[in-house]
């Protein structure tokens, strides 16, 4: 069964997904036009697919100001989905860390 790291991964791996994602983090909130104005290649209806990947693995929500939906990013499901990925690896990072202090104090 796919976990929520799983799908995280999948929308993660798409590179025009990753800039929506930057963007939002950048500047906010915003709109399906203000974000495909970013993107000249594609039309909105492609950069309307991409913020579905990424609503469907909770990377951003929305909600309808007027007649326009707004995106923003959900930082907190990035990181909850993250963690459990991340706290495998820790006991390499933090070794190589103390490593580094150990050198850089001299020893």
């Amino acid at each position: 069964m796919p976990s929520a790291g799983d799908a995280l991964f999948r929308a993660l791996a798409d590179p025009t997904r990753r800039r929506i994602l930057d963007l939002l983090a950048e500047r906010g909130a915003l709109s399906v036009s203000q974000l495909a104005a970013e993107f000249p290649d594609l039309v909105a209806s492609g950069i309307s697919k991409h913020l579905m990947a990424l609503r469907a693995a909770k990377l951003v929500s929305s909600r309808r100001k007027g007649r326009q939906q707004v995106y923003r990013l959900n930082g907190r499901a990035m990181a909850e989905a993250l963690a459990p990925w991340l706290a495998k690896y820790e006991p390499y990072w933090s070794a190589a860390l103390e490593r580094l202090r150990d050198l850089a104090e001299g020893g």
